[in-house]
């Protein structure tokens, strides 16, 4: 089954049933292109290019505080390694303090997903079905949950590589390396002026793209105005609504913790999500807990549900960036089931999957 996971940046990815509940949420975290138009324009407020020799958290930051007020009407591509490609038409916009953003897909499953600030909401025509949930984090790159500056330092380095262009457009090049082998690096098209990312190539350790996404094509001149996509987000008449609520729970609580810390990742936040339909008309739904991670740049979601009494298959799978765990944990009251997800390499699944246990 086609479904987008929450955890940042695909557009479609198959993974296994137990994140069938984060397709009411596709997510992109995509480079944010600048708010002038036309080959060559120069784009947004102007933002000073960090000094010879500054760190990854200069330019991080700097790309992070553009992302947040800009406008633009683009075409996103998200292509893979392995040859998969998917696209998608973004429309942004910001008002004050709100922002809202429409995604339409332009490949796989037709759906068209709304953002208003913490406020997701995905259409589906094929079912005539509209699904809402909150969200607190925002899917831009680089999003820098939970980092501080010692932290970014610590485990990632940046190079500047000089000059490059993005349709049309002027940037500067700065690679993102990772100093371990737990996280993968990046290199980033910034529009000179501003520091807004236009294109983004995700890195292994040998330096091969396993991942690359950038806008196509960039429209600014006259950017869909916010009322005007807050009209089409909150119309909804003819539909058949579905919201999944939240629940905010301390996994300690729930008798989850890790053994040991997973280098450069801490706690950023952890839910129980309903999923699927109650098993009799008026009984509860299932939920699942998603306790998620960061180190600033990448993100990782255990996902964790009790096993059930359905046959499932313990694998690995990878689409671009984005690897999947799945596996089994013996527990003498019950078995439970684990799917870890996050764009990094699989090494670092495992640790957390290692790490994961029962304290009750």
């Amino acid at each position: 089954m086609h479904v987008s996971p929450a955890s940042r940046r695909r557009l479609v990815a198959t993974v296994p049933a137990a994140l069938l509940v984060l397709a009411a949420a596709p997510s992109l975290a995509q480079p944010v292109p600048p708010a002038a138009a036309g080959p060559g324009a120069v784009a947004g407020t102007p933002s000073p290019v960090p000094a010879p020799g500054a760190g990854a958290i200069d330019w991080l930051r700097r790309m992070h505080e553009a992302a947040r007020t800009t406008e633009y009407v683009g075409t996103f591509v998200v292509s893979t390694g392995a040859g998969a490609l998917s696209s998608a038409r973004i429309w942004h916009a910001c008002e004050g303090a709100v922002c809202v953003e429409r995604v339409e897909t332009l490949s796989g499953p037709q759906r068209s997903t709304f953002r208003r600030n913490e406020l997701v909401r995905t259409f589906l025509p094929d079912q005539r079905l509209v699904k809402t949930e909150q969200r607190e984090n925002l899917d831009v790159f680089p999003n820098l949950l939970g980092a501080t500056e010692s932290s970014i330092a610590e485990f990632y380095d940046a190079r500047p590589l000089g000059r490059g262009r993005v349709a049309g457009i002027d940037t500067d090049v700065v690679q993102i390396v990772a100093k371990d082998a737990m996280r993968f690096g990046y290199r980033a098209w910034c529009e000179r002026r501003s520091g807004l990312v236009l294109k983004l190539q995700t890195l292994d350790a040998r330096g091969a793209v396993v991942e690359q996404s950038a806008f196509s094509e960039l429209q600014f001149e006259e950017p869909v105005p916010v009322v005007a996509l807050t009209e089409m987000m909150d119309n909804t008449q003819g539909w058949k609504a579905e919201r999944s609520k939240l629940e905010p729970v301390k996994p300690e609580a729930e008798g989850w913790a890790l053994s040991q810390p997973v280098p450069g990742f801490k706690p950023v936040s952890s839910y129980m999500r309903p999923i699927g339909e109650p098993k009799f008309f008026f009984g509860p739904r299932k939920r699942i807990l998603q306790w998620t991670f960061s180190d600033g740049l990448a993100t990782v979601s255990l996902f964790i549900e009790p096993y059930g009494d359905q046959v499932r298959q313990e694998a690995a799978q990878a689409l671009g960036a984005t690897y999947t765990l799945s596996r089994r944990l013996p527990d003498p009251a019950g078995d439970w089931w684990l799917t870890a997800m996050g764009e990094v390499p699989p090494r670092t699944l495992e640790a957390f999957a290692r790490a994961l246990v029962r304290n009750r």
